[in-house]
């Protein structure tokens, strides 16, 4: 073999070695994990730039070694159809797909649950729990992990919502439901396995419009999310 044949073979299994070492997370929520701003108007809304959104604190926070995949789709549901706002905003339908293109993934952070929430559906908290553990035992089963095992999971509870402003009917019934979510996605943590956070014990949603959550709940979240990350994967 040619030295400069040495030279590329040894650079090829740098790179591999490189790539193996990298731990990759995917977050998949809905606008409060696109980086929604709270706002009072139904149009002309604003995303956060992407180093002010959580996840992109967290991947500052992570540092090197980590990618961090945002997923965030505004109004997506945990795994109904939204009969306004589209079937594509079911998160049933979304998530096999973000997660065979993504993989392998060492962790998801799955955040979902507010939409739900809206008069229209009419689901109990009881009933997003539940539809929250049909997520959560589908990412474990999807072979999306390194080598087919299962990726890890976080699993957060959204900060409770207020009924305030041009959201206020739409969502109207949803903060009292939205209070007693917390306690019943543990349940779905500990059934499952998965790692739970309570973003209500971090952030609050914003007064604005009751629903999102502003620059600085971001960055809290985003820090103490890296901080759950690390442990989840043991680093």
């Amino acid at each position: 073999m040619s030295g400069g044949a040495r030279v590329v073979l040894s650079t090829a299994r740098l790179r591999e070695t490189s790539v193996a070492q990298v731990k990759t997370v995917l977050c998949f929520g809905d606008s409060n994990t696109y980086g929604a701003v709270p706002t009072l108007a139904r149009s002309g809304r604003h995303r956060f730039a992407p180093e002010r959104r959580w996840p992109g604190v967290m991947r500052r926070q992570l540092g090197a070694g980590w990618e961090v995949i945002e997923e965030g789709h505004p109004s997506r549901t945990t795994l109904r159809d939204d009969p306004i706002e589209g079937r594509h905003k079911n998160g049933l339908r979304a998530l096999p797909i973000c997660l065979e293109s993504h993989m392998p993934l060492d962790l998801v952070i799955l955040m979902l649950g507010t939409n739900d929430l809206k008069h229209r559906f009419g689901a109990s908290a009881a009933d997003i729990a539940d539809s929250i553990e049909v997520l959560v035992r589908a990412i474990q089963g999807a072979e999306a992990g390194p080598a087919g095992a299962e990726p890890a999971v976080i699993v957060v509870a959204p900060a409770p919502m207020q009924e305030v402003d041009w959201l206020a009917e739409m969502f109207a019934g949803g903060a009292a439901k939205s209070l007693k979510l917390p306690a019943l996605v543990a349940d779905v943590a500990k059934r499952t396995g998965a790692v739970f956070i309570d973003a209500g014990k971090l952030v609050e949603s914003s007064a604005i419009d009751g629903i999102h959550l502003d620059s600085e709940s971001h960055r809290v979240l985003g820090v103490e999310l890296a901080k759950a990350v690390r442990i989840a994967l043991q680093e």
